[in-house]
């Protein structure tokens, strides 16, 4: 009994199986036709369906460009060298109508040497100082020639002579009292438009000390000024131009004065508040008129924190344009510096003035005498010719120098 029940169970499982695999067979051959059918009603369909269409339909259409704001998205920068009102981009070359190359145009073009930005603005602007050291333009090195002046340059005609022929090769910078109302007769059109935005300079004070960073900050607007020389109203030069250009674009070293002096005019000077910026053994002195290269010139007018002490710790007596530039130096390019000036100047006679020399004095002999009359270093190798430029020479004695100048300074 027990077996034919469960004979029974069996039979009806498979029963139960067979009628589940039926139903699943008819459920996939229900879709399998309503495909088929609808394959079929769309083929027939599309028939009639323009080609144009049919690519609407089935072409997937790719995602539009992300648009960047043109404030997020700067314009490619053109290669450095192309050709003139052409632009490059993906090695295209487009012209742009009506538009010249401007490439480094604007930003290596000095601007002129009166503005209007105050003393903070040119120093900031006058310190950008690019990092790449090839230079990707054109560039003769040029001297800058910076005259501190009260005035007008009474001996400008002199000047002239010496610059005729070598446009390019320097820069003038003249810097005179805010007073001076531009009436200056003397000066030929190489001067004209020189003159840099000033302000009030008094002997002995520490404007003078501004006024030196303010006419370095004024040329190194020109990137093309290597070397800076700063000069007064007084001064002539004592050789043609090409001689004085060479000597100074050839220099190993750059020509600030600076020696120790022991006496009451040298450490008698220093201020005890300087201590520990500047120690007394630090402290030197030395002539005003220096020569300097690019590098020093910029971390001149950059400098605060010598610059300052010298600003409120060096006061008359104490004369910081005899005394910060020689220091300054002596601390941080020691090893660049000759340690001479340039400029010959008269001390004999003692006092806090040099010698002037009016009309009457000036001879051959005084100016062979100021052009080989010492022996001095030049780059390790000794040689007479240490002063390229002297002072201080009277408006009168003009014409005594512009009559020797072809014959002794072999130029005009």
């Amino acid at each position: 009994m027990k077996h034919e029940t469960h004979q029974n169970q069996i039979i009806s499982a498979k029963l139960f199986n067979s009628q589940r695999y039926i139903h699943s067979l008819i459920v996939y051959f229900l879709f399998f036709g309503s495909g088929l059918v609808i394959g079929i009603s769309l083929t027939f369909y599309l028939k009639d369906v323009p080609i144009t269409l049919k690519k609407k339909l089935f072409t997937i259409q790719p995602s539009p460009p992300l648009i960047v704001p043109p404030k997020s998205r700067p314009p490619p920068s053109p290669p450095l060298h192309q050709e003139k009102g052409v632009t490059m981009n993906n090695n295209i070359k487009r012209k742009i109508p009506g538009v010249g190359r401007i490439g480094l145009t604007d930003y290596i073009k000095p601007p002129e040497a009166m503005h209007d930005m105050m003393d903070d603005e040119l120093i900031w602007r006058a310190s950008m100082a690019p990092k790449a050291k090839i230079f990707p333009f054109n560039r003769t090195p040029k001297v800058a020639f910076m005259f501190l002046a009260r005035g007008s340059l009474p001996l400008a005609p002199l000047w002239e002579r010496f610059f005729k022929g070598h446009e390019g090769r320097y820069s003038i910078y003249i810097h005179s009292q805010p007073s001076f109302k531009g009436d200056a007769p003397e000066e030929g059109p190489i001067f004209h438009g020189r003159r840099v935005p000033s302000k009030r300079v008094d002997w002995g004070e520490f404007s003078m000390v501004d006024a030196e960073r303010r006419l370095l900050a004024n040329a190194l607007l020109d990137m093309s000024n290597e070397r800076f020389v700063l000069l007064s109203e007084a001064c002539i030069p004592l050789y043609n131009f090409t001689t004085i250009y060479t000597y100074i674009m050839n220099s190993t070293k750059t020509f600030v004065e600076s020696y120790d002096e022991w006496g009451p005019v040298g450490r008698g000077r220093y201020n005890s508040q300087m201590t520990p910026w500047v120690t007394i053994e630090q402290w030197r002195k030395g002539s005003q008129w220096f020569e300097l290269d690019r590098e020093i010139a910029l971390d001149m007018i950059t400098d605060q924190k010598y610059f300052n002490l010298f600003k409120d710790f060096c006061r008359p007596a104490c004369y910081s344009d005899e005394h910060y530039l020689p220091t300054f130096v002596t601390m941080r390019y020691w090893w660049k510096n000759g340690n001479r000036t340039l400029t010959w100047v008269d001390w004999t006679k003692g006092g806090p003035h040099p010698t002037k020399f009016s009309r009457t004095e000036v001879t051959r002999e005084l100016l062979h005498q100021m052009r080989t009359g010492i022996q001095c270093m030049y780059n390790g190798e000794p040689t007479s010719m240490c002063y390229l430029f002297a002072r201080k020479f009277l408006p009168s004695a003009l014409d005594r120098l512009l009559k020797f100048a072809p014959k002794v300074m072999m130029f005009g």
